[in-house]
Parts: C-alpha cells; sequence; structure tokens
C-alpha cells in the first residue's frame, strides 16, 4: 500500500498546486461505447462492495473519451477512459503536453469487430474484400484503376451473395470501433485485392487513402455511438449490416446472427485465440495523478483486472468480454498494484 499513498501524497501536491484540487467523491469514466458495458458492471460492483459512490461512466466514444482524458490532470477532467482498441502514439503525445503525464493501461479482455444481421435471413459468409468492395468510396474498375463505387447490391459484389441492397449500419469517425473497421476489415481486404495489393507497393498513400475514405452515398449510415440502436434498426430492416462488437451480439443473438468473416465464425473461441480475422484488445486507462485524490480509484483498477470479475468464468465473461490468458492478467495486476505507468513506446500511430 506504500505505493498507493505516495502516489497519494505526489497527486494532492500537484493538483494543490495548480490550483485543481477540489471537492469530487465519485470517479468519472469516459470513453469506447463498446467497452462501456463491462466498466459499468465494474462500477456498480465497486459502489456494492468497496465503500464509494458508484464511478459515473460515459459512453463518448474512444476517440471522443481519449481527447477528454488527455484534456489534462484535475478533478474537473476524467479520472480514466474506455478504448477499444490502444491509445494512439498521438493521443499519449497529447497526454503528455497537457500535462497527463503518468497513465497506466490496462489490457481488460479480447473482442471481436462483428458484422450482423437479422435472424430472418440466411447464414452470410463475407471476405474483408467483398466488405471492402462494399464500403469503400473508391474501388477498382475493370483496368484497376480507382473509380467511385459503384456496387449497390451485394451480388454486383459477387453472385454468390444475396441480391439485397447494401446497407451498412455502423459508428461515427469517433468510435474505436470504426477505427477498428478500418484497420482490420478494410485494409486488410483492399490487401487481398490484386489491383489494391499492387497500388500499395507502388503508391503507399494512395493506397492508405483507399482503404481509409468511406462511400458518401448513404450505403454507409453512422448510427451514433449507441451499439443497442444499431441491433434495434437491424430488426426492423432486415436487408441491412450492422458494425459492433463481439458482446452486444452475443447479448442480442434471439435477435440478429453473425457474419462469417473469412470463413470464421465470430465466436469465444476465436477471438480469444485471434484466429477471428477482427479480433482486437479491449482498454481501460487510468491518471496515476488522480489515485488518492478521487476515492476509490485504486479500487476501481484493482477490481477491473480481479479475478472475479476479468478472469476465465468471471462476471465480465458472463456479459460478452472475452477474458485475457492468466499469465497475462497476472501482468495486469502486477501493473496495478505497482501503479506502473505507460512508456509510450510501441503505440500504433
Amino acid at each position: 500500500m506504500t505505493s498507493f499513498r505516495s502516489a497519494a501524497l505526489l497527486a494532492v501536491a500537484l493538483l494543490s498546486s495548480t490550483g485543481l484540487a477540489a471537492a469530487r467523491d465519485q470517479i468519472r469514466i469516459v470513453g469506447s461505447s463498446t467497452v462501456y458495458p463491462f466498466t459499468t458492471i465494474v462500477a456498480e460492483q465497486l459502489g456494492k462492495t468497496a465503500g464509494v459512490k458508484t464511478p459515473v461512466v460515459e459512453s463518448t466514444g474512444t476517440g471522443g473519451g481519449m481527447k477528454l482524458f488527455c484534456d489534462g490532470v484535475g478533478v474537473q477532467f476524467p479520472d480514466g477512459t474506455n478504448a477499444s482498441r490502444r491509445m494512439k502514439a498521438g493521443e499519449f503525445e497529447l497526454c503528455q503536453k497537457n500535462g497527463v503525464k503518468d497513465i497506466i493501461e490496462l489490457m481488460v479482455g479480447y473482442d471481436g469487430l462483428t458484422l450482423a444481421f437479422s435472424k430472418k435471413n440466411p447464414p452470410l459468409t463475407l471476405t474483408r474484400a467483398q466488405v471492402f468492395l462494399a464500403l469503400a468510396k473508391n474501388v477498382p474498375g475493370p483496368d484497376g484503376k480507382l473509380i467511385p463505387n459503384p456496387y449497390k447490391t451485394w451480388n454486383q459484389i459477387d453472385p454468390a451473395l444475396p441480391n439485397r441492397p447494401i446497407e451498412v449500419l455502423g459508428p461515427p469517425p469517433t468510435s474505436g470501433t470504426r477505427d477498428s473497421l478500418h484497420e482490420l476489415v478494410l485494409e486488410a481486404g483492399a490487401e487481398q485485392i490484386p489491383a489494391l495489393k499492387a497500388l500499395k507497393a507502388s503508391d503507399r498513400k494512395a493506397f492508405d487513402a483507399a482503404w481509409k475514405s468511406i462511400r458518401e452515398d448513404g450505403v454507409y449510415v453512422e448510427a451514433g455511438e449507441n451499439d443497442n440502436v444499431i441491433v434495434q434498426k437491424l430488426e426492423a430492416n432486415p436487408a441491412a449490416v450492422g458494425v459492433f462488437g463481439y458482446s452486444f451480439l452475443e447479448e442480442n443473438v434471439a435477435r440478429v446472427q453473425g457474419v462469417k468473416l473469412d470463413g470464421v465464425e465470430p465466436n469465444e473461441d476465436s477471438i480469444s485465440t485471434l484466429r477471428y480475422p477482427a479480433s482486437r484488445e479491449m482498454f481501460v486507462y487510468v491518471k496515476k495523478a488522480h489515485v488518492g485524490v478521487v476515492p476509490g480509484l485504486d479500487k476501481f483498477a484493482q477490481e477491473y483486472v480481479s479475478n472475479r470479475a476479468a478472469a476465465e468464468g468471471g462476471y465480465l465473461e458472463k456479459k460478452g468480454l472475452v477474458p485475457v490468458p492468466k499469465a497475462r492478467l497476472a501482468e495486469a495486476q502486477a501493473n496495478v498494484s505497482a501503479l506502473k505507468v505507460m512508456t509510450g513506446e510501441g503505440l500504433p500511430k
């Protein structure tokens, strides 16, 4: 407990010296809509068992959460943020610039970015290349050169696919799920197309522009940060496909079904072993400077990576979060106990 006491003293001194120390007796967490339900459960558990007020958890999207988190140190700023991807190097630099120097990183489990649709339809299998051709703003034409996306129905991409309009409901640019859609599906899908693979070798900037640009003709519909809204819209429109985290698919298996991606079905086993091509890691970031200033923040971090929460059979798995391996969970527990801060090395750009 010495490390927690030391951290508390340092944090109080820092906040007092900057004139930011003020009364706040409730933890505030922002960030990813995908991680939101898991953090909410941890918050509720903390409120029941730790003798502190139940933390306030807001769904702002991963990108929006990072911006709020990195705005500064002090009780007027969030104590932590959820992320459905790892913090980017630019976000880490923004944090450092604004005085958010010591950040504790928790990898709390796995999720899979899933494409889902109504159970009123027969099962569907898509390749990532087909998803790219459905969603990209520009796609290769007959001569291999990029042209505005002409595809209106799935069977125009491949005659074996359904003769249904392409309509995809997904997250906005501020969402970590949107980042994962680009990086895990669209970029990989572009690389599966010979003309774009050649473009990558000859003109990397043009290739990057191709997979990073989603069409703006109404085929892709930004449905906000609330994934439950997408599920409701899929029920109302059986022709549509939705994009959200695996946990929402698992929670709604009576209403929607997952698309096999490159022949692999999204399930706990394929996601935890990273066989499912759109598997991803879930993160929570906490400010060390707020430990001891906002009551219970240390307990919140400890609870999140505790065996009862994050281990196999824990209450987070029962909610849909795929647990991390035992060794990695033990490492996370040790890092939280020692209040070990991240260095910024190896972060994605």
